[in-house]
């Protein structure tokens, strides 16, 4: 894919490398030289730009990629601008950062396809791994809905699928298993597949009965 990142601060310049060992063509610019440097040996394109400039963008190519990451938070008049310019030039798929819940308005009245807060979620994700080391990872969906990844709690382990009835009993879905040993996941699981206290379950679902199965005793 043809991507851009603007704004190449740590979470910026991460998120550039990252998609290009993914194999994708990025583009990434920034106003600080010493941030570009960061970058510029390994992405495509990598410049000294200010992006509120439209002019700039365009000349660059931007209004070309399929997708582009505005990360200039503690910009806000940066960051709100250089979306709206990425929004009019034609940029389908914008995803922005934000550091309030007003400045993630702003930016998806100008445009924004996607809000994210890197640093909150983060910090999210980390305080509920702290707090039950059980739970391995957590995706937020919404304000709802989440994905957890979590060790089997005791009332699961050698049970199968079918005798515990987690759809009906707690409302989640068990969307895939990582077994450790063999390691491999299992994404297809048979109603006979039985829980292993060595397993990873993946789950989905509302996030108080999310809760109340990482209880299940």
């Amino acid at each position: 894919m043809n991507l851009a990142v603007i704004g190449l601060g740590q979470f910026g310049s991460s998120l550039a490398l990252e998609l290009k060992n993914l194999g994708n063509h990025v583009s990434a610019l920034d106003k600080s030289p010493k941030a570009v440097a960061r970058v510029q040996d390994t992405v495509d394109q990598a410049v000294v730009a200010d992006a509120t400039d439209r002019a700039v963008l365009e000349e660059l190519g931007l209004d070309l990629v399929e997708s582009a990451v505005v990360s200039l938070g503690q910009h806000l008049g940066h960051s709100i601008l250089a979306t709206l310019h990425l929004k009019e030039m034609g940029v389908k798929n914008i995803v922005a950062k934000a550091i309030s819940n007003e400045h993630e308005k702003i930016l998806m009245r100008v445009g924004a396809s996607q809000v994210v807060y890197p640093e909150r979620d983060a910090a999210h994700r980390l305080a509920r791994s702290l707090a039950d080391p059980n739970l391995l990872d957590y995706l937020p969906i919404g304000d709802e809905f989440s994905v957890i990844e979590l060790s089997p709690p005791p009332a699961l382990v050698g049970q199968t699928l079918a005798q515990l009835e987690v759809r009906n009993n707690y409302n989640v879905n068990v969307i895939a298993v990582r077994e450790l040993a063999p390691e491999r996941t299992r994404l297809v699981l048979e109603p006979n597949f039985i829980i292993k206290d060595s397993d990873v379950l993946v789950v989905a679902g509302r996030s108080d009965d999310l809760e109340r199965l990482r209880q299940a005793k």
